[in-house]
């Protein structure tokens, strides 16, 4: 009889790597396989972090970027702007403390996320639309410049598309990053179209922590370290 194979993990025991470690070299792989052409470095460092949490490196293709998002963004999260979560995968997913070293009133409560409230699952219910829809229109007094991520509801996102188009609404940044198959790339597309500024993965890709992989990337161009 052969014997067993050795388990993978006594490699890694022999020579250790560091969870900085690994992460440095995960970014030097991508680095050596994506080129970071048509990209500013602000912009590689969203990229480079969405391909990161994916492991899709031909998502690259698909990210756009409005002219001013990146630094509207940095801007509003410096001075501590709302936040809002079209899921709760998101807000659990956001660094407190990376938010933190930016603004001393950001905490886990601060994150705006309405969509498993009594309220909205009530009317969501009653008239036979999304929970998202209403969770969002409960947050919409708080969304003016607003950073407002989406990686679930596409739903939630045309509501949104329509406060900018129809009722002047201006947050500083849209992540319009939602997943699925009905709704998603035309709420995309007219996010584009709104003229609020966005960070958008075109297509029927998204989800919760590619959304978050753009606010922790962002947030740490938003460092001091960074502006300098």
């Amino acid at each position: 009889m052969n014997p067993p194979p050795e388990a993978l993990i006594h490699k890694l025991l022999a020579t250790p790597l560091s969870g900085a470690d690994i992460e440095a070299r995960s970014f030097a792989a991508i680095e050596a396989e994506l080129p970071a052409a048509g990209l500013d470095a602000q912009q590689w460092e969203v990229v480079r972090r969405l391909v990161h949490t994916s492991g899709d490196i031909p998502l690259a293709c698909q990210v756009c970027f409005s002219a001013r998002a990146i630094s509207s963004a940095v801007a509003a999260l410096r001075r501590g702007c709302s936040l809002y979560a079209d899921s709760q995968m998101i807000r659990a997913g956001l660094s407190v403390p990376l938010l933190q070293q930016l603004h001393s009133d950001y905490s886990r409560a601060s994150i705006a996320c309405h969509v498993a409230d009594a309220d909205v699952a009530a009317q969501a219910r009653q008239q036979g639309l999304p929970r998202s829809y209403f969770a969002l229109r409960k947050a919409a007094p708080k969304l003016q410049g607003a950073v407002v991520l989406f990686g679930n509801a596409p739903v939630a996102l045309l509501e949104l598309n329509r406060l900018i188009m129809e009722e002047g609404l201006q947050p500083a940044l849209v992540v319009g990053m939602p997943v699925g198959f009905v709704h998603v790339e035309e709420s995309k597309e007219e996010l584009m179209a709104s003229g609020s500024p966005y960070i958008v993965l075109q297509g029927r890709r998204g989800g919760s922590p590619l959304a978050v992989a753009v606010l922790h990337a962002l947030a740490r161009l938003a460092l001091p370290a960074a502006a300098g």
